[in-house]
């Protein structure tokens, strides 16, 4: 992890300057840019591991940034910064295809960890060592190819929603809280708010339309994977 490069886009310069301070003394290398168009020809000439990238930019915003890679399937992660914590409803709810969010301001540790947090999701720390595949009714899970399947179909599902997926249906029927499934699918260092659970629970069951298992909310307590009766 300790090397990778990582893009911080804001349009204020004080952000940039203590973002790169912190990410560079845990050995990360550092480029900016201060608009979101500087922010597209950045990764496409340089293929950051990671984006920081800030909601409100002059020139081109974070999520129309966010759609554009997205929509062009690159796979750099994003790290969002918000000005308000409800804005993860737009980077998140939209599907525009954000790994996580971060309010400012914010402490540049939490930065750090969270940078740490997303980078190691995509090296797959929650699969099962034995990389069997999990079938619950037609959803089938493939933790090595990491793809799913509903009746035979491949759903198109990004990394932190696998992740949190793959953790429901090993705990198929056992209702896991949003704590434990910050813990198991996000990490034990995530710094993050439950809603961001629910709101890529809410992602997930869009994905799940049509299959023969859901995810229940149970009142106050959480979520379970269960097969419909």
């Amino acid at each position: 992890m300790s090397g990778e490069l990582i893009l911080v886009v804001d349009d204020e310069p004080n952000i940039i300057e203590l973002a790169q301070l912190y990410l560079e003394r845990e050995g990360f290398r550092v480029i900016s840019a201060s608009d979101g168009k500087e922010a597209l020809e950045a990764v496409e000439g340089y293929h950051p591991a990671l984006m920081v990238l800030d909601l409100m930019l002059p020139e081109i915003d974070g999520l129309e940034v966010c759609r554009t890679l997205r929509g062009n399937k690159d796979p750099v992660a994003i790290l969002m910064l918000t000005a308000r914590d409800e804005d993860i409803d737009k980077i998140l709810g939209l599907e525009l295809g954000a790994d996580d969010y971060l309010t400012k301001p914010f402490n540049p540790r939490e930065l750090v960890a969270r940078v740490k947090a997303v980078l190691r999701r995509g090296g797959g720390q929650n699969l099962d060592p034995e990389g069997e595949p999990l079938q619950i009714e037609d959803l089938r899970i493939d933790p090595l190819r990491r793809e799913v399947q509903v009746g035979g179909q491949l759903v198109e599902i990004r990394t932190q929603e696998f992740d949190l997926l793959y953790v429901l249906a090993r705990h198929r029927g056992i209702v896991l809280s949003r704590d434990q499934l910050l813990n198991l699918a996000w990490g034990y260092d995530y710094f993050g708010s439950t809603r961001t659970v629910d709101v890529h629970i809410g992602l997930l069951r869009k994905k799940l339309v049509g299959s023969r298992v859901r995810i229940e909310t149970v009142t106050k307590v959480g979520y379970k994977l269960v097969p419909l009766v």
